[in-house]
């Protein structure tokens, strides 16, 4: 499901017109494990695993990945405001509704990942409370999405410094095949498990060496 003319329009107008906006506001410093094995460019489908700091996260990552269009998956609430969710449905946001069981947005993160686009996903699913360790634990559904869409996955971090004089840095790790950690002798619902949690420790380990770069 390639994403709908009118979103990728929208997507383009918000690049363009806030591309100085942005600068000023974030300063983005983007940092890379291996630039020579993934840079800001992406090439073809792939699914975008960051920490959650803020509800800016999505705009920086727009900017970050210039060249695509990100669909991102959502919380409900954002989508409350109509104002707010007619904007975020026109960027080419999943919406996400935490309070059911239904999982028609992994079906359609699939469609978008199957049809070469790429999709981001914040698992943590809310942001950290004051004291809460970081990054919070992850939600299954983005190994369900990474397991099923045999795309490469990208980890991603950002220290979540907006709005101040000092920078905002993000790195980009390396794509992971999540299929080398698929364990055959498991059964499906163990493996969603261990790759879930294999996830969340690249994204522990990307932040590492993001604090390393930063200090």
């Amino acid at each position: 499901m390639r994403s709908p003319a009118w979103i990728r329009f929208v997507n383009g107008f918000v690049k363009f017109t806030g591309l100085v906006l942005q600068f000023f506001c974030f300063r983005t410093k983007v940092h890379y494990e291996d630039r020579t094995v993934q840079g800001r460019r992406i090439k073809g489908p792939a699914l975008i695993v960051s920490n959650h700091t803020s509800l800016f996260d999505y705009a920086v990552y727009i900017f970050v990945f210039f060249t695509r269009t990100l669909r991102v998956l959502m919380a409900e609430v954002l989508f409350e405001k109509p104002l707010l969710g007619w904007f975020l449905r026109s960027l080419g946001g999943i919406k996400v509704d935490r309070n059911s069981r239904d999982l028609g947005f992994v079906d359609e993160a699939l469609d978008i990942l199957g049809d070469g686009g790429v999709v981001g996903i914040f698992p943590e699913s809310r942001l950290p409370k004051p004291g809460e360790a970081r990054p919070l634990p992850f939600k299954e559904s983005v190994a369900l999405i990474a397991m099923k869409a045999n795309v490469p996955v990208i980890p991603v971090v950002t220290n979540g410094s907006y709005f101040n004089r000092k920078r905002a840095h993000v790195i980009i790790g390396k794509p992971v095949d999540v299929s080398e950690w698929i364990d055959p002798e498991l059964e499906e619902r163990e493996n969603i498990s261990r790759v879930t949690e294999k996830l969340r420790g690249e994204i522990i380990r990307l932040g590492d060496n993001l604090n390393e770069m930063v200090l």
